[in-house]
């Protein structure tokens, strides 16, 4: 029985060539015409000699965004060992993601592996941390602005809409009405920390008075249930802000956590941050951009051990944020 052609594929370069098709799939495969609205391309120099071989060419194109540009190419159709094949012919500069023609069909394609390389208007939505507190330059998130309009001032924008105190749940809530207006081409997402917060220690032994007689306080099969229940909650959230994005035609990009001084936290109203928390966070927010297809920059390293670095053991220095922003700009640029 002939395999299904599950997938489709947006190619605008050498996997249109038949050459290459015959070479990755063993023959021509099924295509049509497409574009892709809001992009352009730029030359990307190759050096692996098995791609330059199936492709005869040693400079491909690479996917770029331009408000009012489009881009024709094809949309190839495959099976899921050619997709795999198509993967694997593709060097590390590109990454598969999912993307929207013109015609306002969802297909794959390959992107830029730096997601914030190929951005020209991006929309920064988050938490305190993202809002760039403790900072008088704005933060991170004011570092990348002022270096990402610096590349092209009449066309780039950066746009921070972070809320200082909001959870997944109230950025996945509130982003949709915010993004027709600021037209983005990528939408970074930086929030959860607030998600991971547990009560502090008068608010449980509180709750554990209120429980009925003889039950007892909150157990670590309860709490592994709560865990659980949480992070369920917050691929809900991520869900709805994938759909948001794809719906405008951006890209989604999810930042992780950075680390925090356990020690040196205090209670914010009733909730307390937890390192092993923040982690399970890290690790969640990691495990459903890869299962999605989904850009994770992870953030945790840059301030690791550097206690000096945070103002109150959660929220960064103004130094700080220098050194996320550095750390996000060798990630995402």
């Amino acid at each position: 029985m002939t395999e299904s052609r599950t997938h489709t594929l947006f190619s605008f370069g050498t996997l249109r060539d038949e050459r290459v098709q015959t070479a990755l799939f063993g023959g021509a495969v099924p295509t049509s015409p497409a574009a892709l609205a809001g992009y352009t391309t730029r030359p990307l120099k190759i050096t692996d000699p098995a791609v330059i071989a199936a492709s005869g060419l040693d400079v491909h194109l690479i996917l770029e965004r331009r408000l009012g540009a489009s881009v024709e190419g094809a949309v190839l159709h495959l099976t899921d060992q050619e997709l795999a094949a198509a993967d694997a012919y593709e060097v590390d500069d590109y990454t598969r993601r999912r993307v929207v023609l013109s015609s306002g069909a969802t297909t794959w394609a390959y992107l830029d592996a730096k997601p914030l390389r190929p951005a020209e208007r991006i929309v920064v939505v988050g938490d305190s941390i993202a809002y760039g507190r403790c900072d008088p330059r704005g933060g991170w998130a004011g570092h990348l602005a002022a270096a990402h309009i610096a590349g092209n001032e009449a066309e780039r924008r950066l746009f921070n809409l972070a809320v200082p105190g909001s959870t997944l749940a109230d950025v996945g809530e509130q982003t949709p009405a915010l993004l027709a207006a600021r037209r983005p081409d990528t939408l970074l997402v930086a929030a959860g920390i607030n998600d991971s917060a547990v009560p502090a220690a008068g608010t449980t032994a509180q709750a554990d008075a209120d429980l009925p007689a003889g039950s007892g306080s909150s157990s670590a099969s309860d709490s592994d249930s709560e865990e659980t229940a949480d992070f369920a909650r917050l691929a809900g959230s991520l869900d709805t802000l994938a759909a948001t994005a794809l719906g405008h035609n951006a890209r989604l990009v999810v930042a992780g956590p950075s680390w925090l001084d356990e020690d040196r936290t205090r209670d914010y109203e009733g909730l307390r941050f937890t390192r092993a928390r923040a982690l399970a966070l890290r690790a969640f927010l990691r495990a459903w951009c890869e299962a999605n297809h989904i850009d994770f920059l992870d953030l945790w390293e840059p301030l690791r051990e550097r206690t000096e670095l945070l103002v109150d053991g959660l929220h960064p220095s103004a130094e700080g944020h220098r050194a996320l922003y550095e750390h996000l700009d060798a990630l995402g640029r």
